[in-house]
């Protein structure tokens, strides 16, 4: 251990003479580990000798730290290295504390340099030992473990009015959060939430998620369906537009009580379990779904709200959730839903699969591009969309399964869809009527020089790339929601509300998204399964799954043709798709929202 010791202070001495920490690094060194020469190393034991940067790149784009083993520099977080030698755990520390995930190419070739060194010294660890002798316990350095995050605050209320029909409504918001504990007992995260409630005998309570997965509810929240509201997901809202929250004349508050529920790793929930554990316990699709529905049953328990009439809403992959998160608290946690409301669900992911032989990603795209041409030219309507779906189910969905068998009927149905998309002759018969949806996005406003938005084609910005064969910019709307939401958010949680707390908001979290299980045969599964054990074990529940006419990233012909193929299970009425004018944020437009809440409203009457 005397030479161990001595190896990490003559690092720590060289590092400082080398300057220390570098700022403005030119990139991440993505590896498995490195050997001495600051190669990649893919497997325990495996030296691994390419250029650096290649390699499988397990760390998402980040360095976690390095290990010194018998071979050379390992990312501990990749490799299974036996992290029981003090050294290395020391090792790890020093490195992670310098450069934390802000591993560059130029500091990798620092630390091999180093390890070089240090591993001449630790050949002579005899000479060491017999010139300083070994160090007291309480002498030696003491490793101290990652600190515990300060606890959140306590539950914060805040008294307020919001003007909805013409009446004062007044309500309670509270922040608060529910605890998440492991198998072993010990709390694992904590889980925030965001709920409005009013004063009132028998008021049902509706639980609200969003998708991502890394999103927090904050869409549904001040978007949707919350109190106030703030601008962002519309043609023309800037992120920079004073994100001020005004009343929500499309709030379901008048007719149900509110709880929007954050995910572990968005908004201001955490995980309170090293990263490893988190990705098990939090980021993969089964758990994800066992845990939220337990906050639901907490936040019950808590709040004293058993007995109340119960509603689920989720949006986009909170629509995958609605199903799975109902029928497991009906069937595992004792708790039934009256109802379920699933917009922009990401339902059912196989209908996706295989569309060199399937048509079925080819019908679920064509009906919403077709939308969005209409309203670009102010047609659309439900009379005039009802012809477009009967073609997609009718000669669309033949022509594409005869193929090159038919080639009259493979020229006609091209020749039909240039007719009701309006897009170039050409680009439609060189993609054979089939279109995909980037290339479909970059080609109807090409000449303009602008992208429009997967979650809305009408939604568009400048292309900052217009001449490159590919879109390099990231989707219009997502690059223009996260300012107004998670400044307005912040701003009420810490200053309305009083919810003092010193950490980071998670609007949109692209590192739960890195780390989610997307590769889980239960994820590609989809969520139907649970839909229609659910409605059949529950002959009241009602399911209302509502989209926005032109969204591309979850098109609503896909639940068109989900709910065309279950059984009718007693009632046809009980299982409805609706549709409004707008994108996969269709609820941003007033008129939609409006629409969206007497949907809702309906429902809600029902049961």
């Amino acid at each position: 251990m005397v030479a161990d010791r001595q190896v990490l202070e003559f690092y720590l001495d060289l590092h400082t003479f080398l300057g220390g920490r570098e700022d403005g690094h030119s990139g991440v060194f993505p590896s498995r580990g490195l050997d001495r020469n600051g190669h990649c190393i893919l497997g325990f034991g495996e030296g691994w000798h390419g250029t650096e940067g290649e390699g499988k790149d397990c760390c998402n784009g980040t360095a976690h730290g390095l290990d010194l083993s018998k071979d050379g520099l390992r990312c501990v977080r990749c490799s299974p290295t036996d992290y029981s030698s003090g050294s290395r755990k020391m090792f790890h520390e020093a490195a992670t504390s310098m450069y934390g995930d802000s591993m560059s190419t130029s500091h990798v070739a620092r630390l091999a340099a180093t390890v070089s060194l240090a591993a001449v010294l630790s050949l002579s660890s005899n000479t060491f030992a017999q010139q300083a002798p070994p160090a007291k316990p309480d002498e030696a350095k003491q490793v101290t473990p990652p600190a515990t995050p300060p606890p959140l605050p306590p539950d914060a209320h805040v008294q307020q009015t919001v003007q909805v029909d013409g009446k004062t409504l007044h309500y309670t918001a509270t922040v608060g959060t529910i605890q998440i504990k492991g198998k072993d007992g010990k709390p694992a995260a904590d889980v925030v939430f965001t709920a409005y409630t009013v004063e009132g005998k028998d008021r049902p309570v509706t639980f609200a998620m969003n998708g991502g997965p890394g999103a927090s509810s904050v869409y549904l929240n001040l978007g949707a369906i919350g109190p106030k509201r703030v601008a962002f997901g519309s043609e023309g809202d800037s992120p920079s537009d004073p994100a001020t929250l005004l009343d929500n004349p499309g709030t379901w508050l008048d007719f149900t009580d509110l709880v929007f529920i954050d995910p572990v790793g968005t908004g201001y929930s955490r995980a309170l379990v090293p990263e490893a554990d988190a990705k098990k316990m939090f980021y993969a699709t089964a758990e994800d779904i066992h845990y939220l529905s337990r906050v639901v049953f907490d936040w019950l328990v808590k709040s004293g709200r058993m007995t109340s009439r119960k509603y689920f809403v989720g949006e986009s992959y909170g629509g995958y959730r609605g199903p799975r998160v109902t029928h497991y608290l009906q069937t595992q946690l004792g708790v039934a839903m009256n109802g379920v409301v699933l917009v922009s669900p990401y339902l059912n992911p196989q209908q996706e699969a295989n569309a060199d032989l399937s048509p079925l990603p080819w019908m679920m795209t064509l009906p919403s591009i077709v939308a969005a041409r209409q309203e670009r030219e102010h047609a659309l309507s439900q009379v005039s969309m009802d012809p477009v779906i009967s073609y997609t189910r009718g000669d669309y969905a033949s022509a594409l399964m005869r193929g090159r068998s038919d080639p009259e009927a493979t020229q006609k149905m091209i020749q039909h869809v240039t007719e009701i998309t309006g897009l170039d002759p050409i680009f439609v018969k060189r993609a054979g009527g089939r279109l995909e949806t980037q290339a479909y996005l970059r080609e109807v406003f090409r000449a303009e020089g602008k992208l429009g938005s997967r979650y809305d084609p009408n939604v568009t910005a400048p292309d900052p790339f217009p001449y490159d064969p590919d879109q390099r910019s990231n989707d219009p709307i997502l690059e223009s929601i996260i300012a107004p939401t998670t400044t307005a958010m912040v701003n009420f949680v810490t200053q309305t509300v009083g919810w003092k707390v010193d950490a980071r908001y998670e609007a949109l979290s692209g590192d739960v998204n890195r780390n989610w299980d997307f590769d889980s045969a239960e994820l590609r599964q989809g969520a139907v399964e649970d839909l229609r054990e659910a409605v059949s074990a529950d002959t009241k529940m009602r399911v209302l799954i509502v989209h926005g006419w032109n969204d591309l990233s979850c098109p609503f012909m896909g639940s068109i043709l989900t709910v065309d193929q279950m059984p009718l299970l007693g009632d046809p009425t009980r299982v409805q798709v609706h549709e409004y004018p707008g994108g996969h944020m269709f609820y941003s437009r007033p008129a939609s929202s409006a629409a969206l809440r007497k949907d809702v409203m309906e429902l809600v009457a029902k049961h």
